[in-house]
C-alpha cells in the first residue's frame, strides 16, 4: 500500500471544488502531533475552512491571502521541528504554484523527515514534482451495524495516478476508527480493471488517523 505518511511532498487534486472528499481523506492520513494547515483565501471564501473543534487533534490553522503566502508558510513550517506535517490548500492554478515551488515543498519536506500535503480544488493536472498525486472523490459509507439508517465510517475512492514511491493505482478506501483501543485504520480495496473490489488490506501506522 502507499506509504501516506511518507517524508516528502504530496498532492491531491479534489474532485469537485467544494467537495470535502479530499480533505476527510487527508485528516485521517495525517500522522499523530501537531498539524499547520495553511489556507488562501479564494479556498476559504469558495469551500470553508476547518473546524477545530470537530476535528479532534491539533491543528493550527494559518489564514493567508495569497497561494504565494501560503507556499512561503509551508516552506517555514517545514523547517520547524514543532509540526509533525504540513498541509497547504490552494485555490485553481494560480502562478506561484508552479514546478519550482513543488520542488522546494518536496525537497524542505524530504530534508526534514516530514510530509507535507497539497490540497488543490478547481484545479488543473499541470506539472508538479508532488512524488505521489492523488484524486479523491466521496463514496458511500456502509451502515452502522447498531443503526441501519445512520452513516458508518466515511469511505473514498482515491486514484494515485502518478507516484514515484509506489505503483499507482485506485483504491476504494475506509476508514474505521478507533475501537477497544486500537489505532484508527484505513483499509485499502484494490479495484480492479473490471472494477471489482478485491479483499481489504489495513494500512496501519502508515495511514492511520491521528
Amino acid at each position: 500500500m502507499p506509504d501516506l505518511r511518507a517524508a516528502t511532498l504530496a498532492e491531491i487534486i479534489c474532485a469537485s471544488p467544494l467537495d470535502g472528499a479530499g480533505s476527510g481523506f487527508l485528516l485521517a492520513a495525517l500522522p499523530e502531533g501537531p498539524v499547520l494547515w495553511a489556507q488562501d483565501r479564494l479556498t476559504r471564501r469558495e469551500a470553508g475552512a476547518p473546524f477545530l473543534p470537530g476535528i479532534g487533534r491539533a491543528l493550527l490553522r494559518a489564514d493567508l491571502s495569497r497561494a504565494a503566502d501560503v507556499l512561503t508558510g509551508m516552506e517555514d513550517a517545514l523547517s520547524s521541528p514543532a509540526f509533525a506535517a504540513v498541509v497547504g490548500e490552494i485555490w485553481g492554478d494560480p502562478a506561484a504554484l508552479d514546478f519550482t515551488a513543488t520542488r522546494r515543498l518536496a525537497m524542505r519536506a524530504e530534508a526534514a523527515g516530514r510530509p507535507c500535503w497539497l490540497l488543490r480544488r478547481a484545479a488543473s493536472v499541470q506539472a508538479s514534482a508532488a512524488r505521489m498525486r492523488w484524486r479523491v472523490a466521496a463514496c458511500p459509507s456502509d451502515p452502522l451495524a447498531d443503526d441501519p439508517a445512520a452513516p458508518g465510517d466515511p469511505c473514498w475512492r482515491v486514484e494515485l495516478f502518478k507516484s514515484r514511491l509506489s505503483p499507482p493505482g485506485e483504491w476504494l478506501v475506509r476508514h474505521e476508527r478507533d475501537q477497544q483501543g486500537k489505532a484508527d485504520r484505513l483499509h485499502f480495496s484494490a479495484i480492479a480493471a473490471c472494477r471489482t473490489l478485491a479483499e481489504p488490506s489495513a494500512a496501519k501506522g502508515k495511514g492511520s488517523a491521528g
